[in-house]
């Protein structure tokens, strides 16, 4: 059991690895998108999208699901995606790192087919819809669309999972059918607003808008996060990131719903980050202190520390959104972007110093998550 524990260790903490390659390569790419003089590739750059979304966050959703199924096939998933991140870096032949994301998110759908049989339920019937979501964008990137019309299905992706795994905890609250089924409904708002995307880019992200704000409507109501944030130490501090986060997705789902179909400038800025760093990054940074420690098998201490990249992340996005957006200056723009990648870093580096406390056993001036506390977020790695 302990040659077993090991080697399951062994393969998150290098998957892990591989997805912060990608995150540093598409941090990077994303100074020189932010006008920095930085000596970015034009792989760094111009994949900025891809190196974060699929090639960190999906490669880290991938690692989550392999762990929670426990079988060694299911580690295939994460591996291609860090391979495809790797490959898509070292440059040549790129329909060979983009084909390979590709097989990923086959691998990806697998899994969920393999967990949807051994426990037959509706949130991991929802979560491999939301895998189509990244088989759709690496079809569609393969075949040479450009990063800005696979937004819709970047969101069925990565919001469609973060609400499904949502759901997998409601049970602990005895939530009823009809939520239930409103949740069902406003996914299958988001898969249909972008298939309508496809061949009609302004209907489709604006529906995509509606199913947004219905989302970000659901969560508020129905999410844990409204209990838990009266509790104290780790429960709360993941109650705060979630609901910061579910603001973000209301202000995104509104941008989007408002301005429609976006190429570039100002509002696509606030449609993009403020649904990709605001809601989904919130999402990772409150997820962290349980997720981590299921992957690498681990007690990560928290700390109170915790919250410095969690409020500098929301503090950047309202700098980059209010002052750089809406009251267009490219310097508050600039600065706001800069601070969102130092949030980033920040929280890599404080996880890795609670793992590394951890590790060593020592809980510092923080705690381990107590029993119920594991009880309550169990639903996310089992």
């Amino acid at each position: 059991m302990a040659v077993v524990t090991t080697a399951r260790r062994g393969r998150g903490a290098l998957l892990l690895a591989g997805a912060m390659v990608a995150l540093l390569a598409g941090l990077w790419g994303a100074l020189a998108l932010l006008g920095y003089d930085v000596p970015a590739s034009d792989t760094t750059a111009a994949d900025h999208g891809i190196l974060m979304s699929l090639g960190f966050l999906g490669t880290m959703i991938a690692v989550e699901r392999a762990v929670a199924l426990d079988r060694l096939w299911a580690w295939s998933a994460p591996a291609a995606s860090g391979v495809a991140t790797v490959w898509l870096l070292v440059g040549g032949w790129a329909d060979g790192g983009k084909a390979l994301l590709l097989v990923a998110g086959i691998l990806l759908l697998a899994v969920y087919a393999a967990l949807q049989r051994i426990q037959p339920s509706l949130h991991n019937a929802l979560m491999a819809l939301a895998s189509v979501g990244w088989i759709v964008t690496a079809a569609l990137w393969l075949d040479g669309w450009q990063l800005f019309r696979l937004l819709p299905w970047l969101a069925v992706f990565l919001v469609g999972t973060i609400a499904a795994e949502r759901l997998e905890l409601s049970r602990l609250i005895g939530i009823g059918t009809g939520p239930r089924a409103a949740l069902a409904a406003a996914s299958a708002l988001l898969v249909t607003a972008a298939i309508t995307a496809v061949w009609s880019p302004g209907v489709g992200v604006r529906l995509g808008g509606a199913a947004l704000l219905c989302l970000a409507g659901w969560l508020v109501r129905f999410d844990l996060a409204r209990r838990t944030v009266r509790q104290h130490g780790v429960t709360r501090f993941i109650a705060v990131g979630l609901l910061a986060g579910y603001g973000w997705l209301a202000v995104a789902g509104a941008s989007w719903l408002a301005a429609g179909y976006q190429v570039w400038g100002a509002t696509f800025d606030t449609q993009v980050h403020g649904l990709f760093l605001g809601f989904v990054m919130s999402m990772v940074f409150a997820h962290a202190p349980v997720i981590a420690p299921a992957v690498l098998r681990r007690p990560v201490p928290y700390h109170r520390r915790f919250y410095c990249h969690l409020g500098l992340l929301h503090l950047s996005l309202l700098i980059r959104i209010v002052g750089g957006d809406a009251l267009g200056s490219r310097t508050t723009w600039q600065i706001g972007g800069l601070l969102n990648e130092l949030a980033l870093l920040t929280f890599v580096a404080v996880t890795a110093a609670a793992v590394l406390a951890g590790r060593k056993g020592r809980s510092g001036t923080g705690w381990l998550p107590d029993a119920s506390t594991r009880r309550l977020f169990a639903g996310l790695t089992h």
